[in-house]
C-alpha cells in the first residue's frame, strides 16, 4: 500500500510540472497575438499631408472701365509652382491650404483697346477649402472641396498708364481632384480649382484717374505630387 501511494504521489508529480510546462509553452505561443495592436497602432499614419504642384493659372478675359461704354479687359494667363498643405480631421474630412503667387498683365480691350497694356500686377491668391474625399476606391482617391480665397495683389506697376492698383479682394473657391497612391506616402495629385474673384482697380492716366472692375474668375488647374507623413 505505502508503495502504491508513493507510486501515484510519482505520478501526479510528473503530471503537476507537464501541465505547468505546456501551460507555459502556451502563454509563449499567445504572445504575439496581444502585440498585433501596438504594430497596428505604429502604422496609423499622420493627419498632414503636402503637394508640389505645376500650377495653371487661367483668367476670364472680363472687366470694365467706368464710364466709358463697350470696354473691356483682358488679362495674361500664367504657369507657377504651388504648394498646398492640407490636415486631415478624419479618413474622409480634410482642410487643405494653398500658398503660391503669380502675375497678370492687364490689357484694354473694346472701346478701351487704346491703353494696350494698361500694366502689371502681382498676386498672392492664399485660398482655404474644406474637403470630402472618397475611400472606396482603392489607391484612387477623388475628393470635392469648397472655401474661401483672399487675393493680395502687390508689386504693382502701370505701362500705359501712370500706376495702376487692383484692390485686394475676398473669393469664393470651387474644387475637384485625386490622389493616386503608390504608397502609403507617396503619390501623383491632379486638382482643379475655379475662384470667383472680382475686385475693383483703378490707374491714373495722365493725371486723370479712372476706376472700373475686373472679373477675373480665375480657373487653377494643377498637377503634381503628393506626400502623406
Amino acid at each position: 500500500m505505502n508503495r502504491y501511494a508513493t507510486s501515484l504521489k510519482g505520478i501526479l508529480f510528473t503530471a503537476a510540472i507537464f501541465a505547468a510546462f505546456i501551460n507555459r509553452a502556451s502563454g509563449a505561443d499567445l504572445a504575439p497575438l496581444t502585440a498585433a495592436p501596438e504594430a497596428t497602432t505604429a502604422s496609423t499614419q499622420s493627419p498632414w499631408q503636402v503637394r508640389l504642384r505645376a500650377l495653371g493659372v487661367i483668367t476670364n478675359d472680363s472687366g470694365s472701365v467706368d464710364g466709358l461704354p463697350g470696354s473691356d479687359l483682358s488679362y495674361s494667363n500664367t504657369v507657377v509652382p504651388e504648394i498646398d498643405i492640407s490636415y486631415f480631421f478624419t479618413d474622409n474630412i480634410a482642410l487643405e491650404l494653398i500658398l503660391g503667387t503669380t502675375y497678370a498683365k492687364v490689357h484694354g480691350e473694346g472701346t478701351a483697346s487704346g491703353f494696350g497694356e494698361i500694366g502689371k500686377t502681382w498676386f498672392l491668391p492664399p485660398t482655404l477649402t474644406l474637403q470630402y474625399h472618397f475611400t472606396d476606391f482603392g489607391r484612387f482617391k477623388p475628393y470635392v472641396g469648397a472655401g474661401v480665397n483672399y487675393s493680395i495683389f502687390y508689386n504693382q506697376s502701370g505701362n500705359s498708364v501712370d500706376d495702376l492698383d487692383v484692390k485686394n479682394a475676398f473669393g469664393v473657391a470651387l474644387q475637384a481632384g485625386f490622389d493616386y497612391m503608390i504608397d502609403n506616402h507617396w503619390g501623383f495629385n491632379v486638382d482643379v480649382k475655379k475662384i470667383f474673384l472680382r475686385p475693383d482697380w483703378e490707374v491714373h492716366a495722365g493725371g486723370t484717374k479712372l476706376e472700373g472692375d475686373t472679373k477675373l474668375d480665375p480657373w487653377l488647374i494643377g498637377a503634381g505630387v503628393t506626400y502623406r507623413f
